[in-house]
């Protein structure tokens, strides 16, 4: 059994078990959440697309951890003008066991 759903502008292959890192939500660590928008639906042989959403369809999944990713530089250089510019950036993310896909 599978499930695809959405989040934070992104898509996400989900099953039972699986842990995700997600764009980050406003919960606390051992808080459940629930995913409504599922876009395609897989349990057995049955196959469900949405159109666009799978009605009375969700994910539910509890946050294991709330952190921030590694840095990456991000530098820009003119060779002529002498211009340098040298920023860093660390995307927070929120990581999230599955636990069940249900259909209501």
């Amino acid at each position: 059994m599978f499930a695809v759903i959405k989040t934070g502008g992104k898509q996400y292959i989900v099953s039972p078990g699986d842990k995700i890192k997600i764009e980050k939500l406003d919960k606390k660590e051992g808080q459940e959440t629930t995913f409504k928008e599922v876009l395609l639906l897989q349990k057995g042989k049955k196959l469900e697309v949405g159109t666009p959403l799978v009605k009375k369809a969700k994910v539910v999944g509890k946050v294991i951890k709330q952190d921030k990713h590694k840095k990456v530089i991000i530098f820009k250089f003119r060779a002529s003008k002498r211009y340098k510019v040298k920023k860093g950036h660390r995307q927070s993310f929120t990581e999230v066991e599955i636990t069940k896909i249900e259909i209501e």
